[in-house]
Order: structure tokens, then sequence, then C-alpha cells
């Protein structure tokens, strides 16, 4: 086929929906509104608002987003091994069960499903975090109720992966963008100066983007048409999670 053919092809879609079985993992995902007598409590699809925000502070080359990309799976992997840790408890204890009885899942027979709009993949991360919570409560739930642990250990290991997901959430709320480049601060500029003054000094590497996130997107710059991505990113990747788009990227803002 030649190239000069071209194909009026739209994006790919894919739709994406989240089904949770516990109250615990529900009441994460949807966080707390601030009231007179309490503080709120970000939850998962705010904290996905806020990744949005990082992204797309990283793709207009804010070395400052780059560094809470950096921070953001960092936290994310260490709230990996702690969930990984309470389960494995989980599973000890449920080693203990008689050879005899066998036990199903304990599903909700009326679970919520949640559609998804999330396009980055930090956000996903997240996501599995919380569906390996809600599996790890409906697992808690089920060995109270077999008389396999008391209330009290059940609600200490609900609150300690409540807690978790809830301090990796609470992680971005500070963020803000900088409004200033690696180009900014190559020129040594007033935007430069400005954000070293209200962010502070940053690592040479992140800096000079040698260091960047795994997940990092590609930097779009808006004059010059030139796209800079993770140092081993071979391939374009999509604007969206759900929003697949095969096009080439030209760089252009």
């Amino acid at each position: 086929m030649s190239d000069s053919i071209q194909l009026n092809l739209g994006a790919l879609r894919s739709a994406m929906k989240l089904t949770l079985h516990t109250h615990h993992a529900a009441r994460i995902w949807h966080g707390r509104s601030a009231t007179e007598d309490k503080n709120g409590i970000i939850g998962l699809s705010g904290f996905v608002g806020i990744l949005n925000k990082i992204k797309r502070g990283a793709e207009q080359d804010d070395p400052y987003s780059d560094l809470w990309l950096i921070r953001v799976e960092e936290k994310l992997a260490s709230s990996k091994l702690i969930l990984g840790e309470v389960q494995e408890h989980l599973d000890q204890v449920m080693a203990h069960v008689p050879v005899a009885l066998s036990i199903g899942d304990n599903l909700n027979v009326q679970p919520v499903t949640l559609p998804l709009f999330i396009s980055s993949q930090h956000g996903f991360m997240a996501v599995y975090l919380l569906t390996q919570y809600d599996d790890l409560a409906r697992r808690l739930l089920l060995a109270h109720h077999t008389a396999m642990i008391g209330r009290r250990d059940m609600e200490r290991w609900l609150n300690e992966g409540a807690h978790v997901l809830r301090s990796l959430f609470a992680l971005v709320q500070p963020y803000k963008f900088s409004g200033a480049s690696r180009d900014d601060f190559a020129a040594n500029n007033a935007r430069a100066r400005e954000a070293r003054e209200k962010f502070g000094e940053l690592p040479q590497d992140i800096l000079d983007g040698t260091l960047r996130a795994e997940f990092a997107p590609p930097i779009v710059r808006p004059r010059g048409g030139s796209v800079l991505g993770h140092a081993d990113a071979g391939d374009d990747e999509p604007a969206d999670a759900a929003d697949l788009d095969e096009s080439p990227d030209t760089g252009e803002g």
C-alpha cells in the first residue's frame, strides 16, 4: 500500500469499569468531603485528578512535576509492598482452615460498578492497589466470619490497608505547577529563580532530565516540534488510557 494513501482512522477506545465488593474499598474510592467538624479525605478519584495535572506539568518540561512523578512511583511501590505483607499474614492464618472445609470466595451479591476515566499509568497502578485492598477486605471479613481471626485483628488490618492508600492519595495534595521549564533553568531567568524560591533546589539528574519516572510522559516542546521521551521509551505514549490514538506524535503543543 502506498505511503501517500491517507486512512481516516479514529482513536482506539476501550470501555473500562471497576467493580468493588466492600464498603471499605468504596469509601476509599470516594474519599470524604470536609465538614465543620471533620477534615476532608481525598479519594482515588481526587488522586487521579491531581495526577493528571502532574502529568501535564511533566509534558511541559517542568522538572518539579518530573520529581513529583518519581515520588508517586516510589510511594506506589512501597504501598504495594505493605499491602502484600498484610495479605501474606492473612494467607498464613487461612492456611489453618481444616482440609475438610471448603470455603468459596466472599463476593458481594450486589457490588458497585464504577466507570473508569483515567489518563495516566500511575492512576491505573493506584486502581490496582484499590482492587488489592478490596480483595484483602473481603478475605478479612470472611476470616472473621469463620472465626479464623478476632474483630480486633480484622479491624487492625483493615485500617492498616486503608491508611496505606489514603497516605498515597494525600501525597500529591500539595502539588503545584511551577510554571518553569528546563529551558528557563538553563537561562536562569526570572521564572526559574521564582520557582527555586518557591519549591527549592532540584537534584541535578532531575534538572537535566537524565532521571525521569518509568512512566513519565514524553516532553512536548511548543516550538521546534521536538518530543523528548523517557530514556528507553521508543514508542509514543497514548494521550489517554481509554482513548488510544495511533497517529504519530508530531510534538505540537
